[in-house]
């Protein structure tokens, strides 16, 4: 029975074919007509909307009579909000005008008549500017998953117990029982028990420091196994993120999943254009069971965090609070969609490296519309100069996105890459990960370090990234000869077997033995730094990976050169460092107790000399780092085929006279 019908008008405000037509079918049925008018708070002008009210009030009656009645709604989202009114006025029928089918795709997702008649729980009756109607009825989309409650958590807790159980899988630290078969009944357990466990394991696996070496290497190989969504689910999913059916988008979708994960499923998919994309659909069950479980690992955080014995020996709340972040991040595929842009700029300057394409049209919280690039697996691609040259710029592109930019491709596994028209492909961009820029100087530190095998200066890098003194009884002579022992193992290695990846992880066991705390993202960079080589290693095997760090170097070098050459910031630096040698001495001078402030007091003979002394060394100092840059931006220029004839010559003459401005401080002092 048809009590209620609800129709959109435009703003012409005559009535129009669509709300006469509405009022029509109501007066047929006897229904109540109301006539709802949406308009954007961003649209008002003067008193516009003081006029549209009672106007639209008196277009009602004049076409229902009594029956008549309207709404006047201020909303930027005009389909939203006549499903939303509709719901509330428990409308048995809504009215919407199309303006026209032509040129239908390019306003398609923007079609009010199309989302309303999608989303609606009622009928949906579309009328066309040439008269004709159409009908639909359609479901609304269920609302996102909710924090789980405490039945729920309960719940939830019980089945891991017994899926736990159910493995075996007792102390994974414990020393009974062989090692192996422990670790591999932990990652099934972890893989059965979903999405965030599986998360779990994978973070667990770049922590060499907390876990066992079989336990890692078992949880390296963890892997989604899940029954794939059926073709009523995928379009399901499809159509509530889009607003629209399926159809009104795509030519055509593959039924069959690229691949199934426990967060989402890809398939190819063909746009009503004609263009050939990759669409991935996330799983309808992830994020309520994803959210739920991170509740309940909260909550155990919270317990844990409160004992200082449990907290020393792992620290289960930084753990949760990065597995939280991670996993909530990987549910909104905009993320992804941003990190795939942020990683194409990163390549710019590789032309042999590149990203997908991206619909963000097309693209939400829960779909994924990418460019599907028609290539071969890296192995397969062609002999030649071209080929090798990508696998430079891929290892290249790696200590840019590691030590220069911060941010890199955490999964970088040769799955993962793509050739295609003479170039590597870089997929999967839902997991990468962050360097700060204090821990990004230390890694470059450490390189060199290693490079020059400078194993003292290597001890004090690995020391001072730990954030914190070594504690008591540290031997620092054997944490040198160990690092020694790593290098000259390393020495004796070819080309072809010198991998950077398991050179971090050995020099993070190396501090576990001495017990020297590394940063957790170190351990992950290490990892990725070993997939990129052998994805490197797979298009030139002769590729010398110290060889590319140089060229990195020296690329890095040249740009903070081009950028002092500028005057203006050249004054600033020099101003900066001059307030801040300043601030630096006169802080000496207070902890020495020769300026007025609060300091550490020391009975000396002469305080002036002292003073000057500390004068005397500051002004070598700053020389010496003079001269050094004079000097090294002279061989830049000297080699640089742009340069002006003048610099060489003129940065070649500040050199000669910083360098005699530093002979004649040195030798005066003596």
């Amino acid at each position: 029975m048809v009590e209620r019908i609800l129709v959109a008008a435009d703003r012409s405000r005559d009535g129009g074919g669509t709300v006469r037509w509405a009022a029509e079918l109501a007066g047929r049925y006897g229904a109540e007509l109301l006539v709802v008018q949406v308009v954007a708070p961003e649209h008002l002008v003067g008193g516009d909307a003081a006029e549209t009210g009672p106007e639209l009030a008196e277009l009602a009656r004049s076409l229902a009579g009594e029956r008549g009645r309207s709404r006047l709604v201020y909303d930027s989202d005009e389909a939203d909000a006549i499903v939303r009114v509709a719901e509330e006025e428990r409308a048995d029928v809504v009215v919407v005008g199309n303006p026209g089918m032509s040129e239908r795709q390019e306003f398609l997702l923007a079609s009010v008549p199309n989302r309303v008649s999608h989303n609606a729980s009622c009928t949906v009756v579309i009328v066309n500017a040439d008269g004709t109607t159409g009908s639909a009825v359609r479901t609304r989309a269920p609302e996102r998953a909710a924090e789980a409650d405490e039945g729920e958590l309960l719940g939830r807790a019980a089945q891991i117990a017994a899926v736990l159980g159910r493995f075996g899988v007792g102390s994974v630290l414990g020393r009974d029982g062989d090692p192996a078969a422990r670790a591999r009944r932990f990652r099934s357990a972890l893989e059965q028990l979903g999405p965030t466990f599986g998360k779990l394991g994978q973070i667990l696996s770049t922590r060499p420091d907390l876990l066992p070496a079989p336990v890692v290497a078992e949880l390296e190989r963890l892997q989604d196994d899940v029954t794939p969504l059926t073709e009523a689910e995928v379009v399901a999913v499809m159509e509530q993120e889009l607003g629209v059916p399926w159809e009104d988008v795509f030519a055509g979708v593959e039924p069959d999943p690229m691949a199934a994960g426990t967060i989402a499923q890809v398939h190819r998919a063909v746009l009503a254009s004609g263009e050939r994309v990759v669409v991935k659909v996330q799983r309808p069950s992830a994020e309520g069971e994803i959210i739920q479980d991170l509740g309940l690992l909260e909550r155990i955080a919270a317990k844990a965090g409160d004992r200082p014995a449990f907290r020393q020996l792992v620290d289960v709340p930084a753990i949760i609070e990065h597995l939280s972040s991670s996993l909530r991040k990987e549910l909104d595929f905009r993320n992804e969609a941003a990190n795939i842009e942020r990683m194409r700029v990163a390549l710019e300057p590789f032309d042999r490296l590149e990203v997908p394409g991206v619909h963000d049209e097309l693209s939400t919280a829960r779909l994924l519309v990418m460019e599907e690039v028609g290539g071969v697996p890296i192995r397969d691609a062609p002999a030649g100069d071209e080929r090798r040259e990508a696998g430079r710029q891929l290892l290249e592109s790696f200590y840019q996105q590691v030590l220069g930019d911060g941010f890199f491709h955490a999964d970088p596994h040769p799955g993962n890459l793509l050739w295609a028209d003479g170039k590597i492909y870089l997929l999967d961009l839902g997991m990468t990960a962050e360097v700060d820029p204090k821990l990004r100087e230390s890694l470059l530190l450490l390189l060199l370090a290693f490079g020059q095998e400078d194993t003292a200066f290597l001890a004090d890098v690995m020391l001072a990234l730990s954030g914190s003194s070594p504690r008591a009884g540290f031997d620092a002579d054997g944490f040198r000869a160990d690092l020694e022992a790593l290098v000259a193992d390393y020495r004796r290695l070819s080309l072809r077997d010198l991998r950077l990846g398991p050179l971090l992880q050995q020099l993070t066991e190396i501090c576990v033995r001495h017990d020297v705390r590394l940063p957790a993202s170190l351990a992950l960079v290490g990892k990725a730094f070993g997939q990129m080589q052998l994805a490197a290693a797979e298009l030139d095997p002769t590729l010398d990976p110290f060889s590319a760090a140089g060229s990195f170097f020296v690329r890095r070098l040249t740009g903070q050169l081009r950028v002092a050459a500028n005057p203006r910031d050249l004054f600033y630096r020099a101003e900066k460092l001059r307030v801040r040698a300043v601030r630096a001495l006169e802080g000496v001078e207070r902890l020495l107790a020769l300026q007025p402030g609060p300091g550490l007091r020391v009975q000396v003979e002469d305080e002036h000399d002292i003073e000057r002394t500390i004068r005397q060394a500051s002004q070598r100092l700053a020389l010496a780092l003079a001269t050094a840059a004079a000097l090294t931006a002279t061989a830049v220029t000297a080699n640089a085929s742009h340069a002006a004839g003048w610099v060489t010559p003129t940065l070649a003459v500040v050199t000669g006279i910083l360098a005699a401005a530093l002979l004649a401080a040195t030798l005066g002092r003596r």
